[in-house]
């Protein structure tokens, strides 16, 4: 890895909102800014402030619209890295992973197939009937 992608000269940690932008979990950093400001961020159990410090070791709860998350932070960036090497900056727990995979399976099953082929008159003037009473 690239020595301006890591943040070694900082020890003291990274703003949470930088960090969550840079391991891509939210494509802006104003994205994570507001859903840290929205509640949808918490440091070891307490909720984050955008301008927080997260450390190497702190565990993430972080809900996006992909799931919710459960992390550990392994290592520490400021600046916005390639999808390998995020997937590289943290470890997710089992049993979020397995809760998100389930999630993601229950909202595939629910949605509603879209039909094949657009309505002809005759099932136009049935939906119609159909919708009116």
């Amino acid at each position: 890895m690239k020595e301006r992608e890591v943040n070694s000269e900082k020890d003291d940690g990274v703003r949470i909102d930088k960090w969550l932008w840079a391991a891509r979990f939210y494509k802006t950093r104003s994205l994570a800014h507001d859903a840290i400001e929205a509640g949808r961020v918490f440091v070891d159990d307490i909720q984050a402030k955008p301008s927080r410090k997260v450390a190497v070791g702190q565990l993430l709860r972080i809900r996006t619209e992909r799931g919710e998350y459960l992390i550990t932070v392994e290592r520490l960036v400021s600046q916005r890295v390639s999808a390998a090497i995020a997937q590289t900056l943290y470890t997710e727990s089992d049993k979020s992973r397995m809760a998100r995979e389930e999630a993601a399976e229950m909202r595939k099953l629910s949605r509603v197939d879209a039909p094949e082929e657009r309505p002809n008159t005759q099932n136009r003037r049935l939906l119609r009937r159909l919708k009116e009473g």
